[in-house]
């Protein structure tokens, strides 16, 4: 399906008007995500406070913990509680 959107001023900015049929059936809000594709941009609606699978590896990829120590602990102690 393609819908067409109008360029709109807004301040120094520019914008556009999504339909509010689209809006709802995305359950698009106040913060939307636009993801930069090789072929235009993409429309995410943002989920406050939760990642998706995709973007929780992506995050934890990115963090400098060592978790190669986990191996080392035994299950039959509490060592690790």
């Amino acid at each position: 399906m393609v819908n067409q959107a109008k360029l709109i001023k807004i301040g120094n900015s520019q914008g556009i008007r999504l339909p509010k049929k689209l809006v709802s059936k995305y359950g698009l809000g106040g913060n939307i995500l636009l993801e930069e594709m090789e072929n235009g941009i993409l429309l995410h609606a943002a989920n406050e406070g939760k990642l998706s699978w995709e973007d929780t590896y992506n995050q934890m990829a990115q963090e400098d913990d060592e978790w190669g120590d986990w191996q080392e602990l035994d299950a039959d102690t509490d060592d690790y509680l």
